[in-house]
């Protein structure tokens, strides 16, 4: 029980409840305006100073039946005054806008928590749609939450009398009249709503005026209604010195190419075909073209990274994006330029599969086809962003690699990083590293596969520079002149090349940082967007005195060199990500360690619940395998003693049934 729901239980009411947490999710119809109500919520937070994390969920359907569950849409945010990770485990406000919504998303809701529901929804076909046999607002149905039951509709239509609107573009105006009754509660300003408001449409447009009174109108029934109790307000956050803004994963994806661009001094080409949940990076670069972005919508995924692949080879700064569909129909295209040696960054907005799968939900299910999905030895370096944020470094980082070594590169983010939001400090310019790239000049003897020394990339010659005339294409090349080869020595010679070219990358990034204990009983492995959660879990438990420790993984292929070394420190460890153990195999295959999996695959994130209550099983597990080694001779000569690490790693890897953990691939 969250402090808040405590404080209620116990009948402390103060006017209003200073709190350092809170998680609030709203719900409803996908036509409800439920993702604009959070993204405006999350906005004022930032602006009034709070830490943010959050998690919209959207339907998986294009266009669900109305009031139906599968077309329920929700924003979850949580805000706290102290640094923060994750959009939180369970809600305490929800703000359900029908009964399908209050169905999908109560048993989330923490015992105790707030439950701010449209009345006006919960009609006898609505409640059918949502499966329900009796009305939940009567009776003892909701009686373990606070119930705040509001005709949100007709005071909606109500306060907005006097618009010249049509009923049904007014209705539409309920999700602002929620969200002002939600400012009211946790005594948030509207100016910042207001302004959004103002600019979105022009000061005579009645749409704008309505959403403006509705935002109003919910605000002010707030200060009429005798509930203390719901009132909240969280302090701001502690800060570096910066300037801050709000942004999403894809946001941050988008600036971070157009700064690679500027830094590199590439101009921008932004191959792509739409697809969820990857559209929105299309839909920023195309707004940047005052930076010399070139963004070109295609008519199928493989004409979207040919384009890529040309554009890199005219010069440019070549980036394609996708999701997994998408990326398995790239995946010849990127031999291509694994064959040619083009700097070509693929970004891969992971979803929820196989197939289309549930596009809008989020998976971690791409990592095995990203670093192997490819015909014949197709070596490529491989990335993951780790929060919303970090996918503005971590373009940076793969641009970088791409130009720097003349190779792909993909970045894998995900629906959960894509769609999520959190408080980003503008960098300095300064603290930029700026992308070095040398073309070579006019001269004899130009050679296209000669290597450089030390990184083995060859050099990229800029067409229509005298005296550099080459071919580059699908079939085999000789090493140093290019020409097609069909010897076989230097095919094998050649595969080994660009395996060599990709293992190198390993001695230009930084070792993998350990976060917690040095060494000790559990090391938890991390990659992509389960970062927060994993981090956050590692505190809870050594808090409360477990020797516990996170490594989360940017690179992927090719792992940091410490990666081996450092899972030797640890008695066990767990691999925690959103799909059926890819890392885990990974992992297992090259380091033979027996390392367990947690695995999911819901299309949610990870509750830090859920990987907390999996290292104390999993460390419970251990002490019970042990004790039954020692009852049945574990003293007796192995030819190691029974406490050295030796017979740590011979017991690691015979480590007995997995209930709620599995064993991976």
């Amino acid at each position: 029980m969250s402090a808040i729901a405590a404080r209620a239980e116990a009948g402390n009411t103060p006017e209003i409840d200073e709190v350092d947490q809170v998680v609030v999710r709203f719900a409803g119809d996908s036509g409800d305006g439920i993702q604009l109500a959070g993204t405006q919520f999350s906005t004022t937070a930032v602006v009034v100073g709070n830490d943010i994390a959050t998690f919209p969920d959207y339907p998986a359907e294009i266009r669900a039946p109305a009031g139906s569950l599968p077309g329920v849409s929700g924003y979850q945010i949580h805000l706290s005054s102290h640094d923060i990770r994750t959009p939180g485990d369970s809600p305490n406000v929800l703000v359900a806008m029908n009964p399908a919504a209050l169905k999908t998303n109560l048993p989330a809701l923490e015992r105790g928590g707030i439950v701010i529901v449209n009345s006006d929804a919960f009609t006898p076909l609505n409640l059918q749609k949502a499966g329900y046999a009796d009305n939940p607002l009567s009776g003892e149905a909701l009686s373990s939450y606070r119930v705040i039951a509001v005709p949100i509709s007709t005071l909606n239509f109500k306060g907005l009398e006097r618009v010249e609107l049509p009923k049904k573009q007014l209705d539409r105006c309920k999700n602002f009249f929620a969200l002002g009754l939600v400012y009211w509660m946790f005594d948030r300003p509207l100016e910042p709503t207001l302004r959004w408001i103002q600019a979105k449409f022009r000061n005579d447009d009645p749409v704008g005026e309505a959403n403006a009174q509705a935002l109003r109108e919910g605000y002010h029934y707030g200060e009429t209604i005798e509930a203390p109790s719901m009132r909240m307000r969280v302090g701001a956050a502690t800060f570096p010195p910066g300037v801050y803004r709000n942004i999403t994963g894809n946001g941050a994806l988008a600036l971070g190419l157009v700064a690679a661009s500027a830094l590199s001094g590439k101009p921008l080409f932004y191959g792509t075909y739409p697809i969820t949940p990857a559209s929105d990076i299309l839909h920023d670069l195309s707004r940047r073209k005052e930076y010399g972005v070139r963004v070109f919508q295609a008519e199928d995924e493989i004409a979207a990274i040919g384009a890529a692949i040309g554009a890199a080879y005219g010069g440019a700064l070549a980036v394609t994006g996708t999701s997994g569909p998408g990326l398995a129909l790239k995946s010849e295209a990127i031999g291509l330029a694994v064959m040619t040696e083009l700097p070509l960054v693929i970004l891969d907005v992971q979803r929820a599969g196989p197939s289309t799968g549930m596009p809008t939900k989020t998976e971690q299910s791409d990592l095995l086809q990203a670093i192997y999905g490819r015909n014949g030895e197709s070596p490529v370096a491989v990335l993951a962003a780790a929060t919303p944020s970090d996918c503005f470094d971590t373009a940076l980082e793969a641009c970088r690699l791409a130009l720097e070594l003349m190779t792909p590169v993909i970045l894998l983010s995900d629906a959960y990083l894509g769609n999520a939001a959190e408080p980003w400090k503008l960098p300095e310019l300064s603290s930029l590293r700026p992308i070095t790239i040398s073309h070579p000049r006019a001269g004899n003897g130009f050679l296209p596969y000669a290597r450089d020394p030390e990184t083995m990339a060859r050099p990229w010659a800029i067409p229509g520079t005298p005296q550099l005339e080459h071919r580059i294409g699908g079939l085999e090349k000789a090493d140093g002149s290019g020409q097609v080869s069909y010897d076989p020595h230097n095919h094998e010679h050649m595969v080994a090349v660009r395996a060599e070219r990709i293992a190198r990358i390993s001695q230009r990034i930084a070792p993998a940082f350990v976060y917690g204990a040095a060494a000790g009983d559990v090391l938890i492995v991390s990659w992509g967007g389960t970062k927060g959660a994993v981090f956050t879990a590692v505190d809870q438990l050594r808090k409360q005195g477990l020797s516990v420790a996170a490594m989360h993984l940017r690179h992927l292929n090719p792992l940091p060199g410490n990666v081996g070394e450092v899972l030797g420190r640890f008695r066990h460890v767990l691999v925690a990500e959103l799909n059926r153990g890819q890392l885990l195999m990974l992992l297992r295959a090259r380091y033979l360690v027996g390392a367990t999996g947690l695995n999911k695959v819901q299309g949610l994130p990870f509750r830090v619940s859920e990987i907390v209550d999996a290292v104390r099983e999993l460390l419970g597990r251990g002490r019970r395998h042990l004790r039954k080694e020692e009852k049945h001779g574990a003293h007796e000569d192995r030819g190691t003693g029974a406490g050295s690490d030796s017979a740590l790693d011979a017991r690691r890897l015979r480590f007995g049934p997995r209930s709620a953990l599995v064993p991976g691939m």
